[in-house]
């Protein structure tokens, strides 16, 4: 068995992607059978890719971190090989829709709410571990999507359900998915509390 296998299965990559895959593919399916428009509304585009990280994200951390860390491995250019193949997945699934009847878009709402809460989960990550580094973009992304705020700092607080064309929303996604990128890459994942 290669390298590059014994990862993904020991990361639990197959179900993770099978999970949110499934879910982008359930949800697209429900707009197509329900939806009059074809262009998705824009909150339902953001929990989908919300979604669809949370999925992903019990993948940023191996079953022993502290082995990984021990190994003679280089890991940096691994965990951003690995967060950019998240994104991929994630841009490719609801970007292949719009060329569909039931359209997630527009690209630049996918691609900055994707890269931003993949690196927001990635920094999570590297604070509280992987397991649990879903929560505040799945709880924060719920709030801004429904709530969307207006001025700058409403759409640096909110700026997941922000439109494409504010400044203030796509400069924090793409701080957030930089640092994230940087601090998982570098740090990784949080190490698990013994107890648990």
């Amino acid at each position: 068995m290669t390298w590059t296998l014994l990862y993904l299965r020991a990361r639990r990559v197959p179900l993770a992607l099978a999970a949110a895959v499934g879910g982008g593919a359930v949800v697209w399916g429900l707009c197509l059978a329900f939806a009059e428009d074809p262009d998705v509304a824009p909150t339902v585009v953001v929990l989908t890719v919300v979604l669809m990280v949370a999925a992903l994200a019990p993948t940023l951390a191996g079953p022993d971190e502290d082995l990984e860390r021990t190994g003679s491995l280089r890991w940096p250019w691994r965990r951003a090989a690995h967060l950019l193949a998240g994104l991929a997945v994630v841009l490719v699934l609801l970007l292949a829709t719009l060329f569909t009847e039931a359209r997630f878009g527009p690209a630049a709402l996918v691609t900055r709410d994707a890269a931003g809460l993949l690196g927001l989960t990635a920094l999570c990550a590297t604070v509280l571990g992987a397991a649990r580094s879903w929560f505040l973009p799945l709880g924060w992304t719920t709030v801004a999507a429904l709530y969307p705020q207006q001025g700058t700092w409403g759409a640096i607080v909110t700026w997941q359900g922000q439109s494409t064309d504010t400044r203030a929303a796509t400069w924090t996604a793409a701080v957030l998915a930089v640092g994230g990128l940087i601090a998982y890459s570098l740090v990784g994942p949080a190490r698990r509390d013994p107890a648990e």
